[in-house]
């Protein structure tokens, strides 16, 4: 596990970016996970800003978004399928068939599998496609993730097992505060689906993004070596290529880290 620390948010951002980019110009067909929330807005700016440039930077990159909210339409401005086009998807040159982004929408889990099951049961047969998808791209090359206040990646939270995949999640208060801004005077959902850890996991390399004194406590527990469900970042402890990319109010003690 690698860790690199930067001055602050923009330099986080610019690493991020970075290291995605390499990504693209090693493999351009690469496969990526992609996150949403405040911590990658920066990294999707300096993506976009990089393709109004250089306009062939995406053109045959899968992106596979981390999650998305149960029973929200994805038009919704809270959704994550309209947060990825409003920040990133908009401004590069990725084909619209490349990008895959789960959904919980009731009407577009209909049209996919048609009107003979119910709610719950389109919401597993979503999951299940949605691992089939990444599976048939080949796996993820790449996963960017953001770390919760309370050590979930993606929207898995503490007690979730390492060996899940993508599946259905009950969202945690705090993490349901942390994302009220989606939705000014509505109730936030109470569900998401997810990528399973397992899944992510799986990813043959992995960036870790964290920014702000909110992070430094799961971070510490982290680079102590703490590795339980409890902590879902964890999970990556023993993955063999990670990046844990920190801006300074972030960062734990790193002294005698294991």
């Amino acid at each position: 596990m690698k860790w690199t620390t930067v001055e602050d948010y923009a330099e986080l951002s610019l690493r991020a970016a970075r290291l995605v980019l390499d990504q693209v110009e090693r493999k351009p067909a690469s496969t990526l996970g992609l996150p949403t929330g405040n911590t990658p807005l920066g990294m999707y700016r300096e993506l976009a800003a990089t393709c109004q440039v250089d306009y062939f930077c995406f053109n045959e990159v899968q992106t596979f978004n981390l999650d998305e909210y149960v029973a929200v339409p994805s038009e919704h401005p809270g959704s994550f399928a309209s947060f990825m086009h409003r920040n990133f998807l908009n401004y590069v040159d990725i084909e619209p068939g490349s990008v895959h982004i789960p959904t919980g929408d009731p009407d577009l889990l209909v049209e996919r599998f048609g009107s003979d099951l119910d709610f719950e049961e389109l919401l597993a047969r979503e999951c299940a496609w949605y691992e089939e998808e990444i599976a048939d791209a080949g796996g993820l090359d790449l996963i960017v993730l953001g770390v919760g206040r309370n050590g979930h990646i993606a929207f898995n939270e503490p007690g979730t097992p390492f060996e899940s995949r993508t599946h259905v999640v009950e969202l945690d208060e705090s993490t349901r505060q942390a994302n009220a801004a989606g939705f000014p005077g509505e109730e936030v959902p109470r569900r998401a689906i997810t990528m399973g850890l397992a899944t992510i996991r799986n990813a043959r390399r992995v960036v870790l993004l964290a920014s702000g004194a909110t992070k430094r406590q799961p971070l510490e527990r982290l680079a102590g070596g703490e590795v339980h469900p409890d902590l879902p970042v964890s999970v990556l402890r023993d993955h063999p290529d990670v990046e844990v990319v920190t801006d300074n109010a972030a960062s734990p003690d790193l002294e005698g880290a294991e």
